[in-house]
């Protein structure tokens, strides 16, 4: 009966760490490489959360000459700090910042990050596609 547990028991965690794998989205899923956008605007949200950091972005609209708001993916909160140099205090609500990123392919006004310019200092978005020069 003991080995039996244990053995149900490693399955049944196996299972479960994998569940949040599969739940994962890739980058091609969800985002088109060929679409590289640059734009500058306003911070307007910043969520500092697993999996992704995302943040929003009023970036001003050339015909409308209105704000539209814009959603930016990146990569974990971790790998943004080990790797990119952030911190959660990098980027706050108000700030100007210039973003190089992949649109969504949908069309919606979402991008996976590639780059982020922040008080004059480029950072890497920890992107699942890497970071495109």
């Amino acid at each position: 009966m003991g080995a039996r547990f244990t053995v149900v028991a490693i399955i049944f965690s196996l299972l479960a760490g994998a569940a949040p794998m599969l739940a994962h989205h890739s980058f091609a899923a969800e985002f088109d490489a060929s679409q590289r956008v640059t734009l500058t605007g306003v911070v307007t949200k910043v969520e500092w959360t697993n999996p992704h950091v995302w943040f929003w972005v009023n970036v001003m609209d050339e015909k409308s000459g209105k704000p539209v708001n814009w959603g930016f993916e990146m990569g974990s909160p971790n790998a943004l700090s080990r790797d990119g140099g952030w911190t959660v205090n990098t980027m706050k609500v108000g700030m100007v910042v210039t973003v190089v990123a992949s649109r969504a392919k949908d069309g919606s006004n979402r991008a996976n990050t590639s780059t982020v310019t922040v008080n004059g200092k480029r950072l890497g978005g920890a992107s699942s596609q890497g970071t495109v020069q």
